[in-house]
């Protein structure tokens, strides 16, 4: 789309927090596009390696405050929506779904915008789409019923390295020699490689017989859900999985099933494991006529994922997107606090690399079988586990998952807070700070553990866990020291003690 000899298009990007908005916007910018992203955290896209492009913009806004979109929208050529509420519980998902798609056709005729593109899910015509597949069809509605035209890509099971979906196809492979699934294990699919989707929402923007039109768009093979974890397991050097398909496992079965198994909450497994006993196939090749590219390969899709993995290269995770958890009110009522720090010879820098090492498959530096422990625990109860991990093995940034617990602020060099996502009876909050003491070469690690309680579950829990403290705090605060003065190497004097603060 071109408007004029001297200005640059502007497209607004909802959802830039998210899987495929995250990776759309630096797509965009090469393309030489403007980008406008709206996100009620903006500190959640700061650390992104494009945020401080001339050329993108990122507001403060709500999507479901119509004066937030619209004025998000002023300016702007075309609309992404990649809004999905899907992590919600029960059906609640859907009806915020339903409302922002409303707000979000109002404020786009009123913001004159020339075009909505919207990423939905794959799934048959009829009257038989699981709450899931249905609820991204009423959203394609919605978002057509205002004066500005849609082009729609409905897709299936995309593959990429972070997606929910491989996240869900690895772990169940690598996990489970022999599966007891549900009869969707012979249901057909017709995935899609990450950068073949990102490839169609870029070129429609050139393509404009894809303006009001709903484009199917899948790779070239189809394979049955039990095909595809067969691939998998190839993939990973893995021996043959046995899958046995029976027709007691209902989706709520499924869902807890999966929940269990991968990373992937309870709340998102439910409408998955629904969406699975509905085909997902291209009904035409009418995208890939438009917008020719070279589809990838399931095999290969698998492999470039898993490559991305191992090298450390995961652009963006399905942990990324969803809200930020609220600051717990720590004035009033009991609140608990644990207290260590150690002195470290070594800088600020060097010690803050090490304790943003923490987590995922770095693990938590000591008594990583009593984390591991906790970890199955909290999926017992319906939690996220340890199993999220973490993007990136070096860096994190604000808003980010690690294992259970998720960035609520960071100010390199000086501090990191982590607020717990785990089943607690409480608020729990984990912080670290770093400060240099004096001119000695030395950098002094608090770290401090907050809790507030509720209720008698809550005291109990406290009193409980810290006994195990002086395990798994002590022991981390070494771990850390150990790794920040390992490039300064041997010294002759021995370590500094970690001490218990309060």
């Amino acid at each position: 789309m071109e408007d004029g000899p001297h200005l640059t298009p502007t497209a607004l990007v909802t959802g830039a927090t998210g899987y495929i908005g995250g990776r759309l916007v630096p797509r965009l910018l090469e393309r030489g596009w403007r980008v406008r992203c709206l996100a009620r955290a903006p500190r959640k896209l700061r650390h992104r390696p494009w945020a401080d492009d001339p050329k993108v913009e990122i507001v403060s806004g709500d999507a479901s405050r119509p004066e937030d979109v619209e004025a998000a929208m002023r300016g702007a050529e075309v609309a992404y929506y990649l809004i999905h509420s899907m992590e919600l519980a029960g059906s609640e998902y859907g009806e915020r779904d339903r409302r922002l798609a409303e707000v979000f056709a109002g404020a786009a005729g009123r913001a004159g915008l020339k075009r909505i593109i919207y990423l939905g899910g794959l799934g048959e015509t009829a009257d038989n789409l699981s709450e899931h597949l249905a609820s991204r069809r009423e959203v394609e509605q919605l978002l057509a019923s205002g004066p500005v035209p849609v082009t729609v890509f409905r897709a299936a099971m995309i593959i990429g390295s972070g997606s929910a979906s491989f996240e869900i196809l690895r772990y169940l492979v690598e996990r489970l020699p022999v599966m007891i699934t549900p009869r969707w294990v012979s249901t057909r699919c017709q995935p899609i490689a990450i950068r073949n989707v990102l490839h169609y929402l870029i070129a429609c923007l050139s393509t404009p017989e894809t303006i009001g039109k709903t484009l199917d768009i899948g790779g070239e093979e189809i394979f049955s859900y039990r095909t595809i974890m067969k691939i998998m397991a190839e993939a990973r050097g893995l021996r043959r999985r046995f899958v046995l398909p029976v027709p007691v496992l209902t989706p709520r079965l499924s869902s807890m099933w999966i929940h269990f198994v991968t990373p992937i909450n309870h709340r998102m497994a439910r409408p998955l494991a629904e969406g699975l006993r509905n085909e997902v196939i291209c009904r035409d090749d009418l995208a890939r006529r438009l917008m020719p590219q070279e589809l990838l390969g399931v095999r290969k899709a698998i492999d470039l994922a898993l490559q991305n993995l191992a090298l450390g290269r995961v652009e963006t995770k399905w942990t990324d997107a969803g809200p930020m958890p609220g600051d717990p009110d720590w004035s009033g009522g009991v609140l608990f606090e644990d207290s260590w720090k150690v002195a470290i010879r070594a800088s600020e820098e060097e010690v803050f690399r090490a304790v943003c090492r923490i987590g995922g498959g770095n693990g938590w530096y000591a008594a990583d079988w009593l984390w591991k422990l906790r970890g199955w625990m909290d999926r017992l109860v319906g939690g996220p586990g340890l199993r999220r991990g973490r993007r990136d093995p070096e860096q994190v940034g604000y808003g980010e998952a690690l294992d259970f617990w998720r960035v609520t602020d960071i100010q390199a060099p000086e501090s990191l807070t982590l607020h717990a996502e785990m089943k607690l009876p409480g608020e729990a909050q984990l912080s670290f700070r770093v400060t240099k003491l004096g001119d000695s070469g030395k950098t002094e690690l608090l770290q401090e553990a907050r809790f507030a309680p509720r209720g008698l579950g809550g005291l109990a829990y406290w009193y409980s866990v810290v006994p195990l403290h002086g395990i798994v705090f002590r022991g981390m605060l070494k771990g850390i020291r150990r790794s920040a003065e390992a490039a300064g190497g041997p010294y002759a004097e021995p370590p500094e003690k970690v001490q218990r603060v309060s």
